[in-house]
């Protein structure tokens, strides 16, 4: 009998057996200990995102549970999640975002001189992290001054116990990053600018009754906190995972240096082998039944992404990282009503941060003895990850 516990810290670190293994013994499975169900299978997971009617937000995303309540628009249903995501489009339309593929590749480019003439550096510490956070940094408003605070804090606001309990610590982040943002909302009042926090206040959110209202100061604290702590953490974890991609398939690595153009497609399949959010939590809101199966009304439900994005029903040999992989419909960054409205954002991200990596660094290896990988909710990605860049090491 396969058993699967996102919890435990040899699964967290390679779950893909254990994933394989639910999609052909358990496709729909329970777990008794921690009361939750999944769904491993890539149909199943994008029927799942396609359904909110039967599969529910509201109780939180996580695992755990925690974020239930919260003024997020991941944790919202229809139709308050419809009007509250037309205001939030408005920070990532296409011209706004294709406005800052400049600041983009300026800010990557910063960064990797800055290594440049060094023989190791570490990738998570100062570049995976500090790019997307500035980056968003700069949309939102936050002051250059604060974004490395507010990385350390949503590290801690993410981390769970090997149990998935949430610590002390974890919720003392969280009150520390809401006052951050409450902080910089009182500021905006005072000096409205030209961005995406000054946005927001003036812009009315239109309730179901049709009515409109403006969102209170404790409703932009939390937008802000949702839009800094997702809109850097995907892409912080996703470079290094390319990048381990990269060093375990050389020949895939040379291709891209050969020919940039195919970086795009390379970004789709860094999503699609290794995403940084493995999985979507979800609430039953009445009885499903699945290949033979009931999950009752009322029951916390986790979508794989993980999985699905290996599920050989769909992708033939998934498990190997290929660049010139069709990769259509895809679910790494959500599907359906919960789309991650950055995803446009955090591909440039990843693009430009690849083209300025392999022009830098066409040739790089891994120190394995350095490599430490982070643990919380659903995020999955390294805390650590030494690149040798001697010109004498090849791939």
């Amino acid at each position: 009998m396969v058993e699967y516990d996102p919890f435990d810290r040899l699964t967290a670190h390679n779950p893909f057996p254990v994933y394989r293994r639910l999609r052909d013994e358990a496709p729909v499975y329970h777990n008794s200990k921690h009361d939750f169900w999944a769904l491993s299978r890539y149909e199943d997971v994008v029927a799942g995102h396609l359904a909110p009617e039967v599969y529910s937000s509201a109780h939180g995303v996580t695992l755990e549970g925690q974020d239930r309540g919260l003024p997020f628009l991941i944790v919202k249903d229809p139709p308050e999640h419809t009007y509250h995501r037309k205001v939030a489009m408005r920070m990532f339309t296409p011209r706004r975002v294709n406005k800052l593929e400049g600041f983009v590749r300026e800010t990557a480019g910063r960064l990797l001189d800055d290594v440049v003439g060094r023989d190791s550096f570490d990738l998570v510490h100062e570049f995976s992290f500090r790019l997307p956070l500035d980056v968003i940094s700069e949309l939102v408003g936050i002051p250059a001054g604060m974004r490395e605070q507010v990385h350390l804090l949503s590290d801690r606001f993410a981390h769970r116990g090997a149990d998935g309990s949430v610590s002390e610590d974890a919720l003392n982040a969280h009150v520390e990053l809401v006052g951050i943002f409450a902080e910089l909302i009182a500021e905006r009042r005072r000096r409205p600018g030209d961005d995406v926090m000054s946005l927001l206040m003036t812009t009315p959110v239109e309730e179901p009754d049709g009515s409109t209202r403006l969102l209170d100061d404790g409703e932009l604290a939390l937008r802000f906190l949702e839009l800094a702590f997702a809109g850097h953490e995907t892409v912080a974890r996703l470079i290094p995972n390319g990048v381990v991609a990269l060093y375990w398939y050389p020949d895939q690595r040379r291709q891209l240096v050969a020919d940039p153009g195919l970086i795009p497609g390379a970004v789709e399949e860094m999503l699609r082998w290794d995403p940084p959010s493995h999985f979507q939590g979800r609430w039953t809101t009445r009885d499903v039944e699945l290949h033979g199966t009931v999950i009752p009304a009322d029951s916390r439900v986790i979508l794989l992404t993980g999985s699905a994005v290996h599920d050989e029903r769909k992708y033939p040999d998934p498990e190997i990282f290929d660049i010139h992989r069709d990769v259509d419909r895809h679910v790494a960054f959500g599907f359906g009503r919960h789309l991650c409205l950055g995803a446009p954002l955090a591909r440039l991200e990843v693009r430009v941060a690849f083209e300025e990596l392999l022009k830098r660094f066409p040739d790089f290896a891994i120190d394995e003895t350095g490599v430490t990988r982070m643990y919380n909710s659903n995020v999955r990605g390294l805390s650590g990850l030494p690149l040798v860049v001697s010109a004498t090491v090849g791939g």
